[in-house]
């Protein structure tokens, strides 16, 4: 008790290396918007704040589950008719040796239940660099260790299997691959998934594979959910609502558990344990799963269109200002915009989040490399914003570099 009689609760320790650049950002965004700048968001992957609406199927399907009085708890795992529908997409894309499915509070949820279930305090998880950030704050919260493979920008973003394989110890246990890639919007190829596959398996790893984006390509491009090319190891896919059915604030995931059973028994029966601990996620959302995964996808067609335009304006914008190059995205709706100045990019972005109102996150906050700065954007704002806010940064740029 101090003199005073008030007490000071010191945070815990594992809080300490928890960052989440793309939000962190907005607390710069709130000084440039008190300053009366005008404000441009290009940092978050929200569809909804634009010009992007759920689709109606999936609207009527949960006022139904509401009217319904599918208002109570839900089964742990997730109501029936939505693991069904998640069972049969996974199938349908060439998962086989599926062992577990649950249901979860968006993609995140179900990373960190895995995770928990998975790992111990001072194991080991490769994640890639660049990366989306929840998964080494989430290593943090849990007392994991971060290991970061770099993803080869000379090579479309590709990951570089060697980084990867040099990070692996005895005390390892995942590996992640977001494929298509936040922050860089790239996609992997099949050779390397193969690569991933063989190393995984000589390793004994779980692979972690975030597939949201797996229906937003470009380009006639197709996306390989890593799981289907291969049954005799173990991956855990994961999917939401989030992206690809435009619903981010519904905060509906999944994870599909696929592989030899035998070897992941203990595995599944520790994530039955933590599922069942948290009762369930919100039960009448559930029943948009079952109209999304296996309706009709016009959505998605409409999407992509103005998707596509967006992408163009933003790779071609990009690459026309000096000192700024961009590989091309080939799925989601970022880019990851390189700084051939010998700039540091947190500094850059928050002098151009101040100066101009233009939000965009630095590359820093997508993993620990040395390589050279780089920045997100995101490419969901309409034409006319996206054009407004590249000559923001390019006189921005003109005038910084120059400094």
């Amino acid at each position: 008790m101090s003199e005073n009689g008030s007490y000071h609760w010191p945070a815990s320790k594992r809080t300490n290396d928890i960052t989440y650049a793309v939000r962190d950002i907005l607390l710069v965004a709130e000084d440039a918007k008190k300053a009366g700048k005008e404000m441009l968001y290009l940092n978050i992957g929200d569809p909804n704040i634009f010009d992007f609406d759920v689709p109606e199927e999936l609207i009527d399907a949960v006022c139904r589950a509401m009217k319904s009085n599918r208002n109570g708890y839900a089964p742990s795992q997730g109501v029936p008719e939505a693991i069904d529908a998640i069972r049969q997409d996974a199938e349908r894309k060439g998962i086989k040796n599926i062992c577990e499915i649950f249901t979860s509070y968006g993609a995140s949820e179900g990373i960190e239940l895995c995770l928990t279930a998975l790992a111990d305090p001072g194991d080991n998880i490769i994640l890639p660099s660049p990366g989306y950030p929840l998964y080494s704050a989430l290593n943090s919260k849990l007392n994991l260790e971060s290991r970061f493979y770099e993803l080869d920008e000379s090579q479309g973003w590709q990951p570089n299997v060697e980084s990867m394989a040099s990070l692996i110890d005895e005390r390892t246990k995942a590996l992640v691959l977001i494929n298509p890639n936040n922050p860089t919007g790239s996609l992997c190829s099949d050779e390397i998934l193969l690569e991933i596959i063989e190393l995984a398996r000589r390793k004994n790893l779980i692979i972690f594979a975030d597939e949201i984006y797996d229906r937003m390509m470009y380009d006639g491009l197709k996306h390989t959910p890593i799981a289907s090319l291969a049954h005799d190891i173990p991956i855990i896919t994961f999917g939401s609502l989030s992206k690809c059915y435009l619903a981010p604030g519904w905060r509906v995931g999944w994870a599909v558990v696929s592989g030899p059973e035998t070897p992941l028994k203990d595995f599944v029966a520790a994530l039955g344990k933590i599922t069942r601990a948290r009762l369930c996620i919100n039960h009448p959302l559930q029943y948009a799963i079952k109209p999304a995964l296996l309706g009709d996808h016009k959505h998605i067609e409409t999407a992509m269109a103005k998707l596509h335009k967006r992408r163009d304006i933003t790779y071609e914008s990009l690459n026309k200002i000096p000192g700024i190059s961009c590989v091309k995205p080939q799925g989601a709706f970022y880019a990851f915009a390189r700084l051939e100045e010998d700039v540091a990019d947190k500094e850059f972005v928050e002098k151009l989040v101040r100066e101009t109102g233009v939000v965009v996150v630095h590359g820093s906050g997508f993993g620990t490399s040395e390589r050279p700065g780089h920045f997100r954007v995101v490419f969901l704002p309409p034409e006319d914003i996206l054009e407004k806010a590249f000559r923001q940064i390019e006189q921005f740029s003109a005038a910084y570099f120059q400094k």
